[in-house]
């Protein structure tokens, strides 16, 4: 098997994000961008490493003094009618965020996914849906939960498991957040200003 240097990798992986950039919907982007802005508060929710992207987010718009919740956290309030859920979900039908997705909006919430896979489970139910990687592998059997999928371990291309969703879905997080800056007018001291300071 061939060796490849660590920064090689690092520069396949940015290239191919670069492609995926360029691949985004500005339709798609924009109405996630005004969702947030229109919401009251916004909820996050992934699973798995898309969990911890879900996660990094939500911080990032504490910081930028939106009123911001993870799904499952000891201090999250009730949802209302007036809150966004923010799933990511590389396969869209993992079955426990699929779940509490179709429960969000059963309570009358918008429902914004990011994604590779629109035609899915979480899709059918979304309001907007921000498509950001194409090339994601298939997972031969619908009902597989993304735990399967590391346990059995697809390496199928030089991306782990076989897929840069999460890579590429914390990139476009933290660009979200700067168009947020720029709309809002919020500079980076405020968001020092509200860092946390007692870790």
């Amino acid at each position: 098997m061939a060796a490849h240097r660590v920064q090689d990798m690092m520069r396949l992986m940015a290239r191919r994000i670069g492609r995926i950039a360029e691949s985004l919907s500005d339709d798609e982007v924009e109405k996630f961008v005004e969702e947030i802005l229109r919401a009251r508060r916004i909820y996050v929710l992934g699973a798995g490493r898309s969990g911890l992207v879900a996660k990094a987010f939500a911080m990032r718009l504490m910081h930028l003094g939106l009123s911001s919740f993870v799904v499952g956290e000891t201090i999250t309030p009730a949802m209302s009618r007036d809150d966004l859920i923010v799933v990511f979900s590389g396969s869209g039908r993992t079955k426990t965020v699929a779940d509490i997705a179709e429960t969000a909006k059963e309570i009358g919430g918008r429902l914004a996914l990011i994604t590779s896979n629109g035609d899915s489970r979480i899709g059918r139910i979304a309001d907007i849906i921000v498509i950001i990687e194409h090339h994601r592998d298939e997972v031969k059997d619908d009902g597989a939960e993304f735990e399967i999928r590391q346990m059995m371990g697809e390496h199928k291309s030089f991306a782990p498991l076989g897929t840069l969703f999460e890579t590429a879905a914390m990139i476009f997080a933290d660009a979200v957040i700067s168009r947020l800056m720029e709309i809002t007018q919020i500079d980076e001291n405020a968001l020092k200003d509200r860092h946390a300071n007692i870790e």
